[in-house]
């Protein structure tokens, strides 16, 4: 096992003009050091090694709540796609990242110190053909937290699928689940 280099981000919680095509292609061909530290840095480096050892590369994204872990996901995944020169119309971003709000509905949930509160994990896997041109991609999630189905702490609620299904209980496609308000049911929305 080989440990690259280790990149620490701040989410600024707000757009920066340094994540365009702009920046991918400044940052794209460059050695390690040759320019500022960056996850375009981090992205080439690895997109390098890939290339150069043919070996598969891993790029770990961790940090708490709200720190931009998916963001930074998606600006990785863009300046593969990009400095790929991958044939799609479509970004492979976007194709990977469409499913986010059926995950997110299905694994986040209201914290005491979140509304949105990711309670799951996620490997994406992307794929090169020989040339490293992207050629699909890969989601899984990983639900971390069952133990919130059956009860919550004070403050906190259940995953959002349950109330969004409850929301949609009058809708006549749900009917047939024979589901009540969320503030009407005890057994999932303690």
């Amino acid at each position: 096992l080989v440990v690259g280099i280790i990149l620490v981000a701040i989410n600024p919680y707000k757009q920066l003009p340094i994540y365009g095509d702009a920046i991918i292609h400044a940052y794209s061909g460059q050695n390690m050091g040759d320019m500022d530290p960056h996850i375009f840095a981090v992205a080439e480096e690895a997109y390098k090694q890939m290339a150069r050892n043919n070996k598969n590369q891993s790029i770990i994204v961790s940090g708490e709540s709200g720190a931009g872990k998916t963001v930074s996901a998606r600006y990785t995944m863009r300046y593969f796609a990009t400095v790929s020169k991958s044939s799609s119309n479509v970004h492979v971003e976007d194709k990977v990242l469409a499913s986010n709000p059926i995950t997110e509905a299905v694994g986040n949930a209201k914290t005491t110190r979140n509304d949105n509160s990711s309670r799951f994990g996620k490997y994406t896997e992307i794929s090169f053909d020989q040339s490293y041109q992207i050629i699909g991609a890969n989601m899984r999630t990983y639900l971390l937290e069952k133990s919130r189905v059956v009860f919550q702490s004070e403050n906190e609620r259940n995953y959002h699928i349950f109330y969004q299904l409850c929301a949609s209980a009058m809708q006549p496609e749900f009917k047939h689940l024979k589901l009540g308000r969320s503030q009407e049911t005890n057994l999932l929305f303690i």
